[in-house]
């Protein structure tokens, strides 16, 4: 069976090529019905075989409770019908790839211990444009784990000040 990015590479670049004139909405809708293909149950239910398409598109579009326009409409019947639901997610993520590419940005999470008042988000996001050097699309997660300060994932690339990896630096010093 062919993996799932080598399924999702020509829709998320037929996509992209197409909706050049509105990348950030379809950016909107597309991750909107990635996150709903993400569900393993309704997975399930569209892989069975008394399942209709058009059923399954009811589901995925009342799920996702965004009004779908035309072309969101017919890129989701087009997945459905070639039995690609299970693709979506990750033709959300290559499209967001894409769409970062051409804007020279790329997408960070931030783990943080604590809330990040919005105030100061915009501080840290500054600070961690000048470290990565690109412009930056944050997410914020909490994780009480880190104890404090934060960990941000840019792609492949960790910057993590966080008190577990400084306690854990000095457990492998210590231990050394």
């Amino acid at each position: 069976m062919a993996e799932i990015a080598t399924i999702a590479r020509p829709y998320a670049e037929a996509l992209y090529q197409s909706s050049q004139a509105d990348l950030s909405g379809t950016s909107q809708w597309l991750d909107a019905l990635g996150a709903v293909a993400g569900n393993a149950q309704l997975l399930q239910f569209a892989d069975n075989p008394k399942v209709t398409h058009q059923q399954v598109f009811d589901v995925v579009s009342d799920v996702a409770r965004i009004q779908l326009p035309a072309p969101a409409v017919n890129f989701l019947r087009t997945v459905i019908e070639n039995g690609r639901l299970s693709a979506l997610p990750e033709i959300a993520a290559q499209f967001r790839a894409l769409k970062n590419a051409q804007g020279g940005s790329s997408d960070a999470v931030v783990y943080s211990a604590f809330p990040i008042p919005s105030s100061s988000l915009g501080d840290v996001a500054s600070a961690l444009e000048k470290r990565f050097g690109r412009k930056l699309n944050l997410t914020v997660q909490e994780d009480p784990s880190l104890i404090g300060g934060i960990r941000v994932v840019v792609g492949d690339e960790v910057l993590d000040t966080s008190v577990k990896a400084r306690l854990e630096q000095m457990k492998v010093a210590l231990t050394a």
